[in-house]
């Protein structure tokens, strides 16, 4: 590779900046002789602490940093996969060069006295905006109270300890990065708490046309999350959410290289769930993913989506 200098660019949360760390360290595992530069931005959606969906919705996440791409003020995006919009395509100019390969996609439940979840009594107040986690909650655990809870991990453990909020569910992989594990009481399974779509991927983001810097990135992509995360996304782009859809799934890779997807569709008081799963042996990801979401549309998810305001 001719550029002896590759510009980093990502949000400017700490475990953001642990995630561009990995990466790094990755890329000098690959090219010793290239140097790396963390360019460091504040999105809207570290700013606003309100509702998403008042702010272009998960867009809020990205779209700094994909101005900085297209700006030519970095040559690499580092974006967790959970936080890209699917249902309208990357920026114009630019492509996903690596999908990392996956972090664990399991949630965790943070409670200072170290009750479980089945152990929370009535009315314990559970720290969390995500619609995904509210709906899944009061589908199996209508005693909770959820209370609006956003900001980054180390900021939320912080309003726990404040008392804003008596237990946190907040995502394993972003506990690892920050080197937070220590504070996890239960790790719960995904039938307990399916994971939002693009659970635990971080991805690699280039200029379309630095076809170099992509041939070189590209090695650090995994082919078993490449091919979940292809799966899910084609998922979220057919069903076409947004922001305050309560959708979630994962995609599973099997030791014989078989694929399968399971995804559910909530309404957010969670008294309504759609459910589907399905294998695509060795089939193309995407069209296991688009078979997935007309599975859900046939039970009614189009309905179900659109009417949740957003």
């Amino acid at each position: 590779m001719a550029a002896d200098l590759i510009r980093i660019v990502s949000r400017d949360s700490p475990m953001a900046l642990a995630q561009v760390e990995r990466v790094r360290a990755e890329l000098a595992a690959l090219c010793p002789d290239t140097r790396t530069e963390v360019v460091a931005v504040k999105t809207t959606g570290d700013k606003w602490m309100g509702d998403l969906a008042l702010v272009e919705g998960k867009g809020a996440f990205t779209k700094e940093v994909d101005q900085a791409l297209l700006a030519g003020d970095a040559d690499l995006a580092v974006h967790c996969v959970k936080d890209i919009p699917a249902d309208r395509p990357l920026p114009a100019g630019t492509t996903f060069a690596a999908f990392l390969e996956r972090d664990d996609i399991r949630d965790a439940l943070i409670h200072p006295d170290g009750l479980h979840l089945d152990q929370l009594p009535s009315g314990t107040r559970i720290g969390t905006s995500s619609v995904r986690r509210i709906a899944q909650l009061a589908a199996s655990y209508p005693h909770l109270e959820c209370v609006p809870m956003r900001g980054n991990a180390n900021r939320r453990l912080e309003k726990l300890a404040a008392a804003e909020a008596d237990a946190l569910l907040l995502a394993v992989s972003g506990l690892e990065r920050i080197g937070r594990t220590d504070v996890i009481t239960e790790i719960l399974s995904p039938e307990v708490m399916c994971p939002p779509i693009g659970a635990g991927v971080l991805a690699l983001q280039c200029r379309e046309d630095d076809t170099e810097l992509i041939d070189l990135v590209s090695a650090l992509g995994d082919p078993d999350t490449h091919r979940e995360t292809t799966a899910e996304r084609m998922f979220l782009h057919v069903l076409q959410g947004h922001c305050n859809s309560p959708i979630a799934g994962y995609a599973q890779t099997e030791g014989n290289g078989e694929l399968s997807l399971r995804a559910k569709v909530f309404t957010p008081d969670g008294k309504k769930v759609l459910n589907a799963h399905e294998w695509a042996g060795r089939l193309d990801p995407a069209t296991l993913g688009t078979s997935v979401a007309v599975a859900l549309l046939r039970q009614g998810a189009r309905e179900l989506i659109d009417g949740i305001a957003h």
